[in-house]
């Protein structure tokens, strides 16, 4: 087993994880409300989905740990938060900024914590005891699931125009 990653490493990560999704917003330009199917997040909404994570349950939950002696944390319904943010319908652009402004103060968030900090921990009402060590990791791979989730949303924009080429499909 490898060690854990520093808070160094870990905000290179999550800054690498901006070029990512910027990247794939771009490239969407004004598809980004676009459904891959019904009941699926668009791109706004999973972008909008990951600045509520930023807030709630990853530097949210992290200043709680720090500010507060092993406080409770709260759980927090995505589908419903998605509703009242009406991300679909916003533009992509201001999404990007929004998810941006988060992200830049969470990096700094990040590279500050000590030894000490990563100690630091909450309840969950789901999974019971939670480290800073543990959620600065599982944030990156909130990240990738989400980043794949945008990649899986261009591939669904593109699959009806390949004609014959979608023979190739697992190829």
């Amino acid at each position: 087993m490898t060690d854990g990653l520093t808070p160094t490493q870990v905000a290179a990560y999550l800054e690498a994880s901006c070029a990512q999704i910027e990247s794939e917003l771009n490239a969407l330009g004004n598809d980004g409300a676009w459904h891959p199917a019904p009941g699926e997040w668009c791109a706004n909404e999973v972008v909008g989905h990951l600045v509520e994570a930023e807030k709630r349950g990853f530097a949210g939950r992290i200043r709680h740990f720090l500010t507060e002696d092993h406080p409770n944390t709260h759980a927090w319904n995505q589908n419903e938060v998605e509703k009242q943010r009406g991300d679909c319908a916003r533009l992509t652009s201001s999404l990007w900024m929004e998810f941006m402004g988060a992200r830049h103060a969470s990096v700094e968030l990040v590279r500050s914590l000590s030894e000490a900090d990563l100690a630091r921990s909450g309840t969950h009402p789901k999974v019971g005891e939670l480290f800073v060590r543990d959620l600065i990791h599982e944030w990156i791979h909130h990240d990738r699931n989400h980043i794949k989730q945008l990649l899986a949303i261009a591939q669904e924009r593109v699959w009806p125009h390949m004609g014959n080429a979608q023979g190739f499909k697992g190829e």
